[in-house]
């Protein structure tokens, strides 16, 4: 062996695993892209039908999307080709209600998360308040810290379904509503008194752990 010469270690790379959505189907697919894309904000959406009937229930399938003017984004899904109340009644009135869920509130989320038919009021179903909003009709969720008024100004069907699709709703929020409690001087948002959950994937949810900042080059 030449003077000098170190040997170098080989360093064993495993081959990562293709999957193709068309191949291993919907229900697969669903698992790979919750697990992979987290954490996710909970948009807890609040709607209500046009014979007045309120609904409630969270969508993780959500972010806000643009702040001149501020717009949110959710995405309900219609399994077996069937439309959700809340799909329902925004595309039938054009407006909603974004209510932000807290530690002391996702055990009620995942309450309005339950199938029940659209008579059913998911507010009394889980036993929270209702407050009414301002500039738009469905109703706010009293109990939440941070709730938008928002109002419908784009829906697209995802094509190239397997079970049914889903469809992509986005608002554009015309007020805010913030406890105090959360809110910091110049429109800040203090996360210690707000405690927002994340959803997971399966069952799991998750909280606001360590935080770090790293500045903008």
């Amino acid at each position: 062996m030449p003077a000098g010469f170190k040997k170098i270690p080989l360093i064993c790379k495993k081959l990562s695993m293709q999957f193709y959505p068309s191949q291993i189907g919907q229900r697969a697919t669903y698992k790979l892209l919750s697990g992979a894309v987290i954490p996710r904000p909970i948009g807890w959406i609040s709607s209500i039908s046009p014979q007045g009937i309120p609904n409630l229930a969270p969508f993780s399938f959500f972010n806000a999307v643009g702040d001149d003017p501020p717009h949110v984004v959710f995405s309900t899904v219609r399994t077996g080709n069937v439309n959700k109340d809340t799909l329902n009644n925004v595309l039938a009135t054009g407006e909603f209600v974004v209510n932000m869920v807290t530690e002391e509130l996702v055990e009620k989320a995942n309450q309005t998360s339950a199938t029940v038919p659209p008579e059913v009021d998911e507010f009394k179903l889980a036993g929270l308040t209702t407050a009414p909003s301002f500039v738009v009709k469905p109703p706010r969720v009293k109990e939440s810290p941070i709730q938008m008024e928002c109002k419908l100004v784009h829906h697209y069907a995802l094509e190239g379904s397997q079970n049914g699709g889903a469809v992509l709703m986005v608002g554009r929020v015309e007020l805010f509503h913030i406890d105090p409690l959360v809110l910091l001087d110049d429109y800040k948002i203090n996360v210690k008194t707000y405690r927002p959950v994340a959803r997971l994937a399966g069952s799991d949810y998750a909280k606001i752990g360590e935080i770090f900042s790293v500045k903008r080059l």
